[in-house]
């Protein structure tokens, strides 16, 4: 059996790779995630993924014309390297635009940030629907944004558009080279919140995952101290950008989205009493698979296409009356429980089994 063309989303990330596979009406034929081995280096990861992307073509819709490739990825993507990735040794020396052309001959390509990726997927389907202007607040295992204006993604000049990771953080470190001074993913990230864990006496004596830190806090000082800290030095810098861009809503996505308990208070009241025109802060309707829905949304942009998910048109109006506001459409709880990346200008651009699933995109892309 034959299938019609198909899409290809392709999320590169620090410790797992995730894809999937849709029809060109953004119906899902199949996902797979698998480690990214990241200790093995950037060619044994970056083969890894593609090895990964092709087993799922052959499973899902063998003998299909492969239409158009979405990618998100950590760090900033070109055709030759990836600036600001040092998550995987060896990865900003990647021609990832090169080597993706290489592995998927004649499919359209588009490459971005899995930020910027994350933040198109709210913008074309979920919570930032309609919102100008807007901002997308990644909290996963580092921290970056995305702004939306007028609809579209701002890249900026480098493609260095929101990546506030790398802001300053005391007057001391003006003037100061990046090398000279700790950035401020370093100090507020789930992999900042886990090293700084890992520096105290952990409950049960064994290191920590950052949701386990905000979950264990409200037992014991010292991670309560830490998480504090973190919320309040996370508003801080979020109220200065909310400032700037004087947004109509901010959507949190990201593997911390399952913290949101903790984080929202405090950012919240930061916001209402730092702005003079505080906007509205909701938890992203893909707390964990916006970067791949974005990688997807990417692939249909590049083949011209108009795909609606889960009953959800481009514009992100809910054709079932379901809301897209930040609310969760798929039953997943967002209240603190467990859950369980130019506008986008278009840049050209074995392991775990792979998971087939027919279905709407955006039921769990990932097993």
């Amino acid at each position: 059996m034959t299938h019609a063309p198909v899409l290809l989303g392709l999320d590169f990330g620090g410790t797992k790779i995730a894809a999937a596979v849709c029809g060109l009406a953004g119906n899902r034929l199949g996902s797979a995630t698998v480690s990214s081995a990241a200790e093995l280096g950037a060619r044994a990861s970056f083969d890894r993924g593609i090895r990964a992307a092709r087993d799922l073509l052959a499973s899902a819709a063998p003998g299909a014309e492969l239409a158009a490739v979405g990618v998100s990825t950590f760090g900033i993507p070109f055709d030759d390297r990836v600036e600001l990735a040092p998550a995987i040794s060896g990865w900003d020396k990647l021609p990832l635009g090169r080597e993706l052309r290489a592995a998927f001959p004649g499919a359209e390509m588009r490459m971005a940030t899995d930020a910027k990726a994350a933040a198109l997927a709210e913008v074309r389907w979920g919570a930032l629907a309609g919102c100008d202007p807007a901002i997308y607040l990644n909290l996963g295992t580092g921290l970056s944004a995305a702004l939306v204006i007028g609809g579209q993604v701002i890249a900026g000049a480098n493609g260095a558009a929101g990546e506030i990771g790398y802001n300053l953080r005391a007057l001391s470190d003006v003037g100061r080279a990046l090398e000279a001074r700790i950035m401020l993913e370093d100090r507020v990230s789930g992999g900042a919140v886990a090293r700084q864990a890992a520096r105290l006496d952990a409950p049960g004596g064994r290191a920590l995952t950052a949701e386990e830190v905000f979950r264990a806090s409200s037992g014991e000082p010292r991670l309560d101290h830490l998480v504090s800290a973190f919320v309040t030095e996370l508003a801080f810098h979020l109220v200065n950008l909310a400032i700037g861009v004087n947004p109509v809503r901010i959507a949190v996505g990201g593997g911390m989205v399952g913290s949101w308990a903790r984080l929202r208070p405090g950012l919240a009241r930061a916001l209402d009493a730092g702005t003079p025109f505080p906007p509205e802060l909701v938890p992203a309707r893909f707390p964990a698979d916006a970067p791949l829905l974005g990688a997807v949304a990417l692939a249909a942009d590049a083949a011209g296409v108009s795909p609606a998910l889960d009953g959800t048109a481009v514009d992100g109006t809910a054709l079932d009356g379901t809301a897209v506001d930040g609310t969760a459409l798929d039953g997943t709880a967002l209240d603190g429980t467990a859950l369980d990346g130019t506008a986008l200008d278009g840049t050209p651009a074995g392991g775990a089994p792979v998971h087939h699933h027919p279905g709407t995109l955006t039921e769990r892309l990932q097993s």
